[in-house]
């Protein structure tokens, strides 16, 4: 049994189908990837995995537990955390509160001491502007920050929705550095981006979204070197 099993995912919102009985999965270790066009459906897939969209129809499992009937917070205790598109800080916040807010639902200080130091080796820039307030770092550090903080968590399993979006080259290469980092240390990562090149060149497997359905899918070094691929997303 895979670790994240999507089956026949149908969502809708009003009398628009965003998924179509879509069908993938996630084996424990691996950077899967989601790749589309806006409005494709991968936002939508991530929302509804967390528990934070509900489906029409479907089965969605982590570990053999049936996310669909499972409220988001629960999700959360089961080992999924998902840094959304836009990042999601507390602006007002400093970065040690944002990275402790994280750490809700562990018992042991011993333990998020340890995460700390791991996420400051990770992100050295973040230990540098520890006092300071979510809402003054740069784009670049607050993606850091966003990754950083599910990290805190501890969980398994990483949904990560646009990480590179708004941020310069140098930037995007030092996220993707990371979460190939943050994969060979243990943490398995379902990655949704519209850089398709960075994407499928981490990627263990992808697969390829269009107007809610998943119409290829293969690993990352297939899927980069295929021509519709090519012309579709990666610029001919």
């Amino acid at each position: 049994m895979a670790m994240l099993e999507v089956e026949g995912l149908e969502v809708t919102y009003g009398n628009i189908r965003a998924l179509r009985g879509i069908s993938f999965k996630v084996e424990k270790g691996e950077i899967v990837t989601l790749v589309g066009a806006n409005g494709a459906g991968k936002t939508t897939t991530l929302r509804t995995i967390s528990g934070m969209t509900s489906a029409a129809k479907g089965k969605v499992t982590f570990n053999g537990k049936d996310l669909l009937k499972t409220k988001a917070h629960h999700i959360v205790r089961y080992g999924i955390t998902h840094v959304p598109e836009g990042r999601g800080m507390f602006g007002n916040l400093t970065v040690k509160e944002n990275l402790e807010l994280a750490t809700w639902t562990r018992k042991s200080k011993a333990e998020v001491k340890k995460n700390f130091e791991r996420v400051f080796s990770l992100f050295p820039r973040l230990s540098e502007r520890i006092n300071q307030k979510a809402m003054t770092l740069s784009g670049g550090e607050q993606q850091m920050l966003a990754v950083a903080r599910a990290l805190m968590s501890q969980g398994e399993l990483i949904l990560l929705d646009e990480p590179s979006m708004g941020l310069a080259p140098i930037l995007v290469k030092e996220i993707f550095r990371i979460l190939e980092e943050i994969n060979k240390e243990g943490t398995t990562i379902l990655l949704v981006e519209q850089n398709a090149h960075m994407a499928l060149k981490i990627a263990t497997r992808a697969y390829v979204l269009e107007t809610g359905t998943v119409v290829m899918e293969g690993s990352g070094q297939e899927l980069s070197k295929d021509m519709r691929v090519k012309e579709a997303y990666l610029g001919g």
